[in-house]
């Protein structure tokens, strides 16, 4: 997560449709090149402003199968490196849930979220309660709740930040 230990986010919503490939959020042609590079073009085929005009705090909202296709851990780890605080989807690719949340990414499954939400649009997200506020706070969703071992990895910031913490003997 930007802030290890936040459970609750707010931010401006990027509104994308239905089967948003992981190459999409990672183009493969750019595998090799700097990072800096490469984070130019998450999600260009989807919206090619997108790269460019994220902003920290920024959430995206998309319809169903979010994150489908090949197992990238890039793909969630450029939206976190752009800024983007969390991913809100109809449904979610399960590998990229698991990647999202390893990277310490929060991303939930939330039916309706895509119909619900305008693009650019304010929205709320209770990682812990399972809470979606969209705008001016009279529509709330139920979001699938996260487990408890993998809102630890998030609180966290990542799996790798846990392990580090239970290395040294923290928890």
């Amino acid at each position: 997560m930007t802030n290890p230990g936040t459970t609750r986010f707010g931010g401006r919503a990027w509104l994308f449709g239905a089967d948003i490939s992981t190459d999409m959020l990672s183009p493969g042609q750019y595998v090799h090149d700097p990072l800096e590079v490469r984070l130019r073009h998450v999600l260009e085929p989807a919206r090619p402003e997108f790269a460019a005009e994220v902003r920290p705090g920024d959430i995206v909202v998309a319809g169903p199968n979010f994150g489908c296709g090949s197992s990238r851990e890039s793909a969630p780890q450029h939206l976190k490196d752009l800024g983007v605080v969390a991913v809100l989807a109809d449904s979610l690719a399960r590998i990229f849930a698991r990647n999202a949340i390893a990277v310490g990414l929060p991303a939930l499954s939330c039916p309706g979220v895509s119909a619900a939400v305008e693009d650019h649009q304010h929205v709320e997200v209770d990682i812990v309660a399972g809470e979606v506020t969209v705008g001016d706070g009279r529509l709330v969703l139920r979001a699938d709740r996260i487990p408890p071992p993998m809102l630890d990895v998030l609180r966290h910031g990542g799996i790798e930040a846990l392990l580090a913490s239970l290395a040294a003997g923290g928890r």
